[in-house]
Parts: C-alpha cells; structure tokens; sequence
C-alpha cells in the first residue's frame, strides 16, 4: 500500500494493478506496519484506507485461502482479524474510502473502519456464500450491528452486491462522493470523527 498525507490525513492507498486489490498476507501486514506508523507518528489527524483507481479491496487472494488449512488457516485468519482489530480500537479515526468493489475480506476492512464514504458508482456485498467460504475477518460480526441481523443475514446468504445508493439507504456507509472528491470526502468525514472524539473529553 502507498502512504501519502493531505492536511494532517494519512491516506493509505492501494497500489494501482492491473487487477482489483486483494488482501493477501503481504497486503495485511503493510496495512498493519503502515498504520502503527502513522498512530506512532503523531503528526495526523486522521487516516483514510483508499481504494486504487479502479477499486477497494474484493477480499483474500483465493490462491492462499484455497491453500492453507489447520493451523495455517487459523493464522490467516488471527491475522486478519488482528489488523482489523486495531483499526476499530484505532485512536486515530480511521475512514474507508470506496469506489469500484468492495466484496468480501474488502468489506470486512470497511466495516473495521470508523466511517465509510463510498463512490456513487460501489458496490459492496460479501459473495463468500457463493464460493462455499465465509469471511473469517469479523465481517460476519460487525455487518448485523451496523445494518440489523436480517438484512446481513440476507446479503451474507445470497451474496448479492449491494449498490452504493442502497448501501447509504441501508446505513451501511456513512456518505456518498463523486468519484473523484472520494478521499477529500472520507479526509473531511475523518476530521470530524476527530472533532466529536475531542469534543467527548
């Protein structure tokens, strides 16, 4: 992933690749290394997790999760769940910023985030079902308390995508941006979290 900062956000973005972003170990461990960095830093305000110019993360390389099982398997998925597990305990507000897919380990990494703006032409879902898998990155766990068991139920159940109008209808993002104001909006959405975080002290 690629660190850059605007107006004290650390905007952490995929690289751009020929194909969407996966989040396979090597991916989780720069996310994990580069936002210990910036919380360590002391110097932002806030942290934005941005898609690439094509899309946010569509979830784990399949390769790897097809190959690991036992206690490989239980170490990916503690791998997971860790990263995204300091991203919610975050002190440092931390916003998704979504265009193109957000599927999967993707929206599991969404979900982690403290808000999320999403482009108007996302669309988010966790297809898992449908390749006989489930997400084992506390997906599963944190979309029923945002969008309400049944309607999570169904999306984990039918794999279905959800577009972002929906999405926002269904409060399962926080606000919708013109694709090409995405980060500014998710940088302006991370500076307010920090002012009602401070206002609560």
């Amino acid at each position: 992933m690629e660190l850059l900062s605007s107006d004290s956000i650390a905007i952490l973005s995929f690289y751009e690749q020929p194909e969407h972003p996966r989040l396979s170990r090597d991916v989780l461990r720069e996310l994990r290394d580069l936002l210990r960095a910036v919380r360590s830093s002391g110097a932002f305000r806030g942290i934005v997790i941005a898609a690439n110019s094509r899309s946010f993360a569509v979830g784990a390389m399949l390769e790897e999760v097809t190959a690991v099982a036992g206690v490989a398997a239980f170490e990916f998925a503690r791998l997971g769940q860790s990263v995204f597990r300091e991203i919610a305990r975050s002190p440092i507000p931390v916003v998704a910023a979504i265009r193109g897919f957000c599927l999967g380990g993707g929206l599991d990494l969404a979900l982690a985030c403290h808000g999320r703006v999403a482009a108007y032409d996302s669309s988010l879902g966790s297809p898992g079902a449908t390749l006989g898998l489930v997400t084992g990155w506390g997906g599963t766990g944190r979309l029923p308390r945002r969008i309400g068991g049944s309607t999570a139920l169904q999306m984990l159940v039918t794999g279905e995508r959800i577009p972002a109008t929906q999405a926002l209808t269904m409060g399962l993002v926080d606000e919708l941006a013109p694709s090409a104001d995405l980060v500014s909006a998710a940088s302006r959405l991370a500076k307010a979290r920090t002012t009602i975080r401070r206002s609560h002290f």
